[in-house]
């Protein structure tokens, strides 16, 4: 294995406020509290100086603790539904670039369970000088060109033009972001650069290797797929 231990850091933004499910950051996952899961793979790729969880909570920072990971407390202004990652990963930057010298920063979440140090390895391979971002993504077995929505009440088309078209035309892959990490230059995070965009690449996921979660549905799906 690669060795890219130099400068290094993993953040882990994993506040209190979950809405839809509660205390889902350390909701017991097959015995541990799931936030369990992404530092002990952080840890074990030995490719961080630094796994730090980024919180509100005295309770998420105790049990991140106790796992291995050092801890950063977030002001609560950086802790509402409005505030992107991209503002929560530059602050913590901010924050420890007084103290720490590091140039390559890993933002991942506290529910990503199906990533492995492999694909943070992978990852790191594929992050060039080039490169802002190296993200996790997952193809799409539908084809967009035929996708449709309500609106007041009414089926419409995305794209009309298809209406006629059969699946076989449809040649393009597409796909979406598994949301399991982003990896990228500090000076990128800072600077707040776009993630998808052409100065990106990405790391390729089965469908069923991930899964958001943002509700007791979703994490029922989660529970299942990690079975398998």
């Amino acid at each position: 294995m690669i060795s890219f231990l130099k400068k290094n850091i993993c953040i882990i933004p994993a506040r209190q406020g979950s809405k839809r499910l509660l205390g889902k950051n350390i909701k017991n996952f097959f015995g541990k509290p799931i936030i369990y899961y992404p530092i002990k793979e952080a840890l074990k790729s030995k490719l961080f100086d630094r796994v730090i969880v980024s919180t509100d909570s005295k309770i998420i920072a105790k049990i991140s603790k106790e796992f291995g990971a050092d801890i950063h407390f977030r002001e609560q202004k950086y802790c509402t539904d409005l505030i992107g990652i991209d503002v929560v990963i530059k602050k913590v930057i901010q924050d420890l670039s007084a103290k720490y010298n590091f140039n390559k920063v890993c933002c991942i979440f506290p529910t990503s369970v199906f990533f492995t140090k492999k694909n943070l390895n992978e990852a790191f391979k594929k992050l060039k000088k080039k490169n802002q971002y190296i993200f996790s993504a997952y193809k799409i077995s539908e084809p967009i060109e035929r996708v449709f929505f309500k609106s007041k009440g009414r089926v419409k088309m995305l794209m009309d033009k298809y209406y006629k078209k059969k699946s076989k035309v449809f040649y393009k892959h597409y796909y979406h972001d598994a949301a399991q990490f982003y990896l990228g230059w500090k000076k990128s995070w800072v600077l707040k650069k776009k993630i998808f965009s052409n100065y990106s690449n990405f790391i390729e996921f089965q469908k069923d290797q991930v899964q958001d979660i943002d509700d007791i549905h979703d994490w029922k799906i989660a529970k299942k797929k990690w079975k398998i």
